[in-house]
């Protein structure tokens, strides 16, 4: 089965970190995006729908910008279809992991699972994370 992943944002987030990821990891055909809002006329139901229809016989990742969010809350419409994997709080390190693994995972579910919680650290303070590691290196 055939897998996509779909970053989904209001503005353009999703395709400004897609360029991030690409520039890093290289370009990947079945990551595309879906940047909301973006045009007065925009229906975002309309727009979701298009691409679940496009992607109905993948095994689809959805990952958007913000839990509650309305972008998330229309993807969270199809949270019971069978090889559809919804994820909220988009950002760089956990695309990073996930899109060098996504392709090639036995179990995505753990493989999400498994990638959101190491990318959690990636998200520092570096204020308090440098003046904690000097302190450490005094003694």
């Amino acid at each position: 089965m055939e897998r996509k992943m779909i970053l989904a944002s209001h503005g353009k987030f999703a395709s400004g970190i897609l360029s991030s990821l690409e520039l890093i990891c290289g370009k990947n055909d079945n990551i595309t995006t879906l940047d909301c809002y973006i045009t007065e006329d925009f229906d975002l139901t309309k727009a979701v729908d298009a691409l679940m229809e496009q992607n109905a016989e993948a095994e689809v990742v959805v990952v958007t910008d913000l839990f509650g969010g309305s972008v998330n809350n229309e993807f969270l419409r199809y949270i019971d279809r069978q090889h559809f994997y919804l994820v909220a709080g988009m950002n760089l390190p956990f695309l990073i992991e996930f899109a060098t693994q996504f392709m090639f995972a036995p179990d995505l579910k753990q493989t999400i699972a498994t990638v959101l919680d190491s990318s959690k650290e990636a998200i520092q303070f570096c204020n308090l994370t440098y003046s904690t590691t000097v302190a450490e290196e005094d003694f």
